[in-house]
């Protein structure tokens, strides 16, 4: 209820908002898919939005199935890449979207990895000023990180994921048979996000992954759904106490302050995971030296495991570390000139940092840090 005092009007908009939603892990789970649509959402228009890579892979059979339950569907595609994860993407698919006649009975399924997720997700936050999504990860990558926790958003030139939303999906749907078409590279890419997590917030999965890398690199099913269970409990567990990002959640942001520089200043041609592997590397060895309690024995572990994924650790020689240090000051999460980093104090668990769970360091610590993650480095601390 409004309330009038002398010459001030007080609107009262505190609410209890409801965004809880089920990750559904399986195997080929484009029937329940379309079954389950009715049961979850009062939509009557539902709307695919993938890439030109897994659109021709899935797409079809998921508006088919979705069709033969009597349901109005279409798809909506993009050029793949993360070069395109950007507002001239969001605004083409919010023009065909308008076109079309999409409005606010309208469901939108993201079909993809991270970047067909980001941004669709962020299109269902603007269309008719928000509409409900699911999220169906395709990727290990996705499945691990961007299909859970409703952050959403694209890149401008001046850095990654400066522009987004915060926008939960009704419901995710991992289906690990997606993941047989990927080829190892994006496979591996994406599982350095599995990793994070054992790095993060558990030890013992920490532990699984050293133990199980030959059934996890041979894509066995059975590990392969004990993953998604765990990343689905780690990440959702940190989601429920932060939402929005105001201390905790930043831990999942770990490596990631380096690694998205890296990865900018690659020209995209590294993939994310691979970024944020050599972000790791960078972050871990900063742990070290701030004497956080992050060992050598705990550093060298993280980098054994991510070297057994096949990934490369170091960073490129053409890369300066001035570079790296400006491009890290353009993050989202740096502060008063200063690049902020989540830290961990062992395998398992993280910095609090009193509840902010980050903190600034500064310029000479990480480009020490920079010159020990180069190949072939002799730097010993």
């Amino acid at each position: 209820m409004t309330q009038e005092n002398s010459d001030t009007v007080r609107i009262n908009l505190e609410r209890r908002v409801v965004d809880s939603y089920d990750i559904i892990i399986g195997t080929d789970l484009f029937p329940k898919i379309a079954k389950d649509l009715k049961e979850i959402s009062r939509a009557s228009r539902f709307a695919i939005i993938t890439d030109s890579n897994v659109g021709p892979l899935y797409a079809r059979a998921l508006e088919t199935r979705i069709r033969m339950t009597g349901l109005d569907c279409k798809t909506f595609s993009f050029e793949a890449g993360e070069k395109n994860k950007n507002m001239k993407t969001v605004t083409s698919l919010l023009n065909q979207l308008g076109k079309a006649r999409y409005n606010r009975d309208s469901l939108i399924l993201a079909l993809g990895g991270g970047v067909v997720g980001d941004t669709a997700g962020l299109v269902a936050a603007l269309i008719n000023r928000g509409v409900p999504y699911i999220q169906i990860p395709t990727t290990t990558l996705a499945q691990a990180d961007s299909a859970i926790g409703g952050k959403t958003g694209v890149d401008l030139p001046a850095g990654k994921n400066l522009v987004g939303a915060f926008k939960q999906p009704v419901r995710v749907y991992m289906d690990m048979k997606t993941l047989d078409t990927l080829d190892d590279r994006n496979y591996n890419s994406g599982l350095v996000e599995v990793i994070k997590y054992g790095v993060i917030a558990d030890g013992l999965f920490f532990e699984y992954l050293e133990q199980n890398m030959s059934k996890i690199r041979a894509r066995d099913k059975e590990a392969l759904v004990y993953i998604a269970k765990q990343n689905s409990r780690i990440k959702g567990t940190v989601v429920e106490l932060d939402p929005l990002e105001g201390g905790l959640r930043k831990i999942l942001n770990y490596g990631h302050t380096p690694g998205h520089a890296i990865e900018t200043l690659s020209g995209y041609k590294l993939l994310h995971g691979e970024a944020i592997a050599i972000g790791m590397n960078i972050a871990g060895t900063i742990a070290y030296l701030l004497g956080t309690g992050f060992t050598k024995e705990d550093l060298a572990r993280q980098n054994d495991l991510l070297m057994r994924m096949g990934l490369d650790i170091w960073v490129n020689p053409k890369i300066t570390k001035k570079d790296i240090i400006k491009k890290t000051l353009s993050d989202k999460k740096a502060a008063a000139g200063k690049a902020r980093y989540c830290l961990p104090s062992t395998i398992g668990e993280m910095m609090p940092y009193d509840r902010a769970y980050s903190i600034q360091v500064e310029s000479d610590i990480v480009g020490r840090a920079i010159d020990a993650c180069r190949k072939g480095s002799r730097i010993i601390f």
